[in-house]
């Protein structure tokens, strides 16, 4: 039985320093395992080397951040290769009920010796100088962490998924979780907001108009997930690779990890068009603070009657709570992303992001059971997300 109490698979990874780039682009680590813990990471790290052989084990490096300890396999290569390697080494841990290694943009580590008790007077003082609002905030990343991990544990998560999370709490403007957050995963329908900024763009430059028609496709695209709508736009903007050129030549900030590749296939096929969890919490705060083209439009879209993972059927979440969304389904992807407000006793509104993927590796065989069972996952970890916001704001507990 394992004795590691996994924390996150890549956390705050914005703090672990700046990526390194070669002659042939951004270089690429595995990573699995990220604890508050010296003395767990190096555990872990006997226990997947007995797993993976002695040829990994010699590269396998324990290093620190400003607030956690990693373990990595330290390859300094391209993405692809560490893709390749992350997926052999996943298959293995997960026959071992070990955690899935997941690739990692390289940085220049700080490499510690893995003595257990090395720095641990240092763990310690920092955890004892750290604001009463930073414990908060990792008991909350730390419960989501602790639920995913007993999913796995229990067999309700296979080994070939992952899961990515990222909170934002607008009141206090803290990142309250941040977990596989730059991960490229799978987007769905996840990025038709995006679509819709594009779109919104040229209106601002005066390429197209939006009128009844654009209107009602937009519409469509957002409450329905109406994929002919959905390509619709994205022809108008100019096509798939005028989307991808429109999001990082004019948002570079919010899009940092997003590819779109391609229209929407024929019944919502489309594994090709990726994001990360960190680019939709972006686009979430930059269009909650009116910062891009179409705002004010989009966020009435995403509010209009439609499915969502984040509140209906959500536990605990009080009724007349406001919800700005957009999920994302196919057999290997299960998502929604979205802005809660909240309202407190004392009458106020409490905004705040949510954003939850689980991206499995092969579909599903059972597409009906599969994405109702993930949905519920998304559902369950916005009910811990109000809890930690309840209890920060001291809202009223529904609880």
């Amino acid at each position: 039985m394992r004795t590691v109490y996994l924390v996150s698979f890549v956390v705050w990874t914005a703090l672990l320093g700046t990526p390194t780039t070669g002659a042939a682009g951004p270089r690429y680590d595995v990573s699995y395992l990220w604890h508050h813990s010296l003395q767990k990471v190096v555990a872990y790290r006997e226990q997947v080397g007995r797993t993976l052989g002695p040829k990994v084990t010699k590269r396998l490096k324990v290093v620190r951040g400003p607030s956690l300890y990693g373990l990595i396999y330290h390859r300094h290569g391209d993405e692809s290769g560490a893709k390749k390697v992350a997926g052999v080494h996943t298959a293995l841990l997960g026959s071992r009920r070990l955690e899935p290694a997941v690739p990692i943009r390289s940085r220049d580590w700080t490499f510690v010796a893995e003595n257990p008790e090395h720095d641990a007077s240092r763990v310690v003082k920092v955890a004892a100088a750290s604001h009463e609002q930073q414990w908060e905030i990792r008991d909350l990343e730390a419960a989501v962490a602790r639920y995913i991990t007993h999913l796995r544990r229990s067999g309700k998560l296979a080994p070939d998924e992952r899961t990515a999370w990222s909170v934002h709490d607008f009141t206090t403007g803290d990142h309250l979780v941040s977990i596989n957050d730059d991960l490229q995963l799978q987007a769905a329908s996840l990025v038709k907001p995006f679509f819709a900024l594009a779109f919104f763009h040229q209106v601002k430059q005066g390429k197209l108009k939006y009128g009844r028609k654009s209107r009602r496709h937009m519409e469509r695209m957002i409450q329905r997930s109406n994929n002919r709508s959905t390509n619709w736009i994205i022809r108008h903007v100019g096509g798939p690779d005028a989307v991808q050129g429109v999001l990082k030549r004019h948002y570079p900030g919010i899009f940092q990890d997003t590819h779109i590749v391609e229209y929407m296939p024929a019944g919502g096929r489309t594994f090709r068009n990726k994001a990360s969890v960190n680019d939709y919490d972006r686009f979430l705060i930059a269009l909650w603070n009116k910062e891009i083209p179409g705002a004010g439009e989009i966020m009435r879209l995403m509010r209009l009657p439609g499915p969502d993972r984040i509140y209906t059927g959500t536990p605990n979440i009080p009724p007349g709570t406001k919800v700005y969304n957009k999920t994302g389904s196919t057999s290997r992807l299960c998502g929604d992303m979205g802005i809660l407000v909240v309202k407190g006793k004392d009458g106020k509104r409490y905004p705040y992001t949510l954003v939850g993927v689980i991206e499995k590796q092969r579909g599903a065989r059972n597409y009906a059971t599969w994405i109702r069972s993930r949905a519920n996952v998304i559902r369950k970890v916005s009910s811990l997300v109000y809890r930690g916001i309840s209890q920060h704001h001291n809202l009223y507990p529904s609880f």
